[in-house]
């Protein structure tokens, strides 16, 4: 089971993203922050919603699918439903959406702003079983920081 120290992680965007206005460029930052810290993962980005779907903003890995519809995959799901996808095996989730065939677990986490789903943290791994409740409660405090500045 991977460990990572979540605490530091989110005071780490705290310092990154204290007192700077800019959100494309926080959001930046927080995905290269959690790319370049976290382990086992091969995509951490940010989708946001714009006109009723949501659209890539920042991100780090490969390339990306752009939009996506409410409803639909792992992203879509979790805009849907307001709550965190945890998904082990995404070749089981049903109408997932293979940006990166290497994908093989995924965690997604809604943003909010002004109480309505604003859009998405979502990072996956080219390992089943990579994320666990654990990283679902960290990345939530993480989210909570992004909440926070967008």
């Amino acid at each position: 089971m991977i460990k990572t120290d979540y605490k530091t992680l989110t005071e780490q965007l705290k310092s990154l993203t204290d007192g700077v206005p800019h959100r494309t460029a926080n959001l930046a930052n927080a995905s290269a922050l959690l790319y370049t810290t976290l382990e086992k993962i091969n995509w951490a980005g940010f989708y946001l919603m714009e006109d009723g779907r949501l659209v890539l903003n920042a991100f780090q890995g490969k390339p990306a699918c752009i939009e996506i519809t409410v409803g639909r995959g792992v992203c879509g799901t979790a805009v849907k439903k307001d709550e965190i996808q945890l998904v082990a095996d995404v070749h089981e989730f049903p109408g997932h959406i293979a940006c990166d065939p290497d994908s093989r677990s995924e965690i997604v986490i809604p943003i909010h702003k002004n109480g309505e789903v604003f859009g998405v943290l979502d990072i996956d791994s080219p390992y089943e079983n990579r994320f666990s409740a654990d990283d679902a409660e960290g990345l939530s405090g993480f989210v909570r920081v992004i909440e926070g500045i967008i």
